[in-house]
Order: C-alpha cells, then sequence, then structure tokens
C-alpha cells in the first residue's frame, strides 16, 4: 500500500468528492483516502456522508463531510469555503452526485427534465466553479467528471438522464480547452452496468444478472471500485498528458454490438 500511495502521488492532496454518500462516490472517496489523500466528502444526505467519513476516519484518513446540494450555487460555495479552511485548497474535484428520474420522452415532466440536469450537469459546473480556482492559481489540478455509457448511446425511458450525461462529456472538454494552459486537466469516466446501492434490488431477481453479465466481454457486473480506481489513475499526476479524455469503464460491454447479432455455430454471448 506504501509503494502505490508513493507510485501515484496523492499523498496529502485535497480531493473533493461528490456523492460521496454511497456507491461510486463513497469508494472513490475511500480509495483516495487510502492514498494518504484528505477527502472532503460532499452529499445532500447529510446522515449517509457522515457515516461514510466517520468510517474513513476510524481508518486514520482525514475526511470531512459536508452536506450540500450541488444544483445550488450558494451550497457549494459554503462547502469550498468549509474544506478550504479544514483541509486547505483543493487539487482534485471528482464530479460524482447524479440522479435519475425515469421517464419516456413523450411523457416527461418539465420539472424531472429540470432537475436532473440541475443535478447532473449543472451541479458539475458549480462544483467546477468553485474549486477550480485554486487549482489555476497554483498552476496544476485535475477534475474527475462520472459520466455514463448512457451519455454515449442513449438509454430509453431514462428522462434526462442520457442528455445530461453526454452533455457531462463536451462540459469536459470545454473545461480541458479553457483551463488546461493554467495546469487544469479536466478527464470523464463513463462507467457501464455498476452495483451500487440504487441497482442492487434488480440483481435480486433470479437470472437477471446473468443475464446482464452476458453482454460484458469481461461477463461480470462492476463494483464500484471498478470505477474508483480509474478515478485514481485519472486524478494522479502520472495521468499528467490525459486532457479532455474519455475512458469507457464497461467490461466491454460497448464493444459486444456484433456477438449479439444472430449467427448460429459462431455467437459466443449467451
Amino acid at each position: 500500500m506504501q509503494e502505490s500511495s508513493a507510485w501515484l502521488k496523492l499523498k496529502d492532496t485535497v480531493c473533493v468528492v461528490t456523492g460521496a454518500g454511497s456507491g461510486i462516490g463513497a469508494a472513490i472517496a475511500q480509495q483516495l483516502a487510502a492514498q494518504g489523500a484528505r477527502v472532503g466528502l460532499l452529499d445532500c444526505n447529510a446522515q449517509a456522508v457522515a457515516q461514510v467519513a466517520q468510517d474513513m476516519r476510524s481508518h486514520g484518513a482525514q475526511a470531512l463531510a459536508v452536506h450540500c446540494d450541488v444544483a445550488d450555487r450558494a451550497s457549494v460555495a459554503a462547502a469550498q469555503a468549509q474544506i478550504h479552511q479544514a483541509l486547505g485548497p483543493c487539487g482534485v474535484l471528482v464530479n460524482n452526485a447524479g440522479l435519475l428520474r425515469a421517464g419516456g420522452l413523450d411523457r416527461l415532466e418539465a420539472a424531472d427534465w429540470q432537475r436532473v440536469l440541475d443535478i447532473n450537469l449543472g451541479g458539475y459546473l458549480h462544483c467546477a466553479q468553485a474549486f477550480a480556482p485554486e487549482m489555476r492559481e497554483a498552476g496544476v489540478g485535475s477534475i474527475v467528471h462520472v459520466a455514463s455509457i448512457a451519455g454515449l448511446f442513449p438509454q430509453s425511458g431514462s428522462g434526462a438522464y442520457s442528455a445530461s450525461k453526454a452533455a457531462v462529456l463536451q462540459l469536459s472538454r470545454q473545461m480541458a480547452v479553457e483551463w488546461g494552459p493554467s495546469g487544469v486537466r479536466s478527464n470523464a469516466i463513463c462507467p457501464g452496468m455498476i452495483r451500487t446501492p440504487l441497482s442492487a434490488k434488480f440483481y435480486e431477481e433470479p437470472g437477471f444478472e446473468a443475464k446482464r453479465a452476458a453482454v460484458t466481454a469481461s461477463r461480470r457486473i462492476g463494483e464500484p471500485e471498478d470505477i474508483a480506481h480509474v478515478a485514481l489513475f485519472l486524478a494522479s499526476p502520472r495521468s499528467g498528458y490525459l486532457n479532455g479524455a474519455e475512458l469507457v469503464v464497461d467490461g466491454g460491454m460497448s464493444c459486444m454490438l456484433m456477438d449479439m447479432v444472430p449467427r448460429p455455430g459462431f455467437n459466443q454471448t449467451t
């Protein structure tokens, strides 16, 4: 662990993770802390994020939980001030907080559409605007956006989710272009099927996991740690020449299209 921490060069770096109260966000925060980073955890669920931070501190981590609604600029500004005072200037921001409100486009309520965009897209911008100035002043920093494979391939019945994640990818590229000259990198991760508290109930249905795993090249469902490990690399100086990139982390699901086309005697997919 000490060797890994030294290699990633994240020790004592102040890292902020949004949506850190559960799932992918919690896993990223925990993995950053394991590398010796000082971690600020933001989430709209105050109780959940406080518990995650407490668990991290019980293992010797420097972790601060902050109740924050990323869709609210004032809430983000207050969180930034609190983290700066307690931990120091931010060097890494992981934009992860997200929301899905299902619905077909023909019947989607305007309020549901707007709320998803406010969090999934607006929240990413608000946090970047709040924490990136410290990075630009220092001349170095990394912003990691957790997007989705749904931002590359439309997902029916997902309301504004697919559109919001596609927009995140373009936002990430624009940040790379505008802030790259100041030493700030912006990259995105597109997770595929990841087992999180929000999706865990689906896997209780008999045969569901096997059917989903069958459409991945790796034949398994991803875990939050699979995304966390990639996020750490993008956060680290070791990825210093990656800027404006999008890494698809889906177990090879996105390359399975032709294997799912029926071809008697050839198909590998079951």
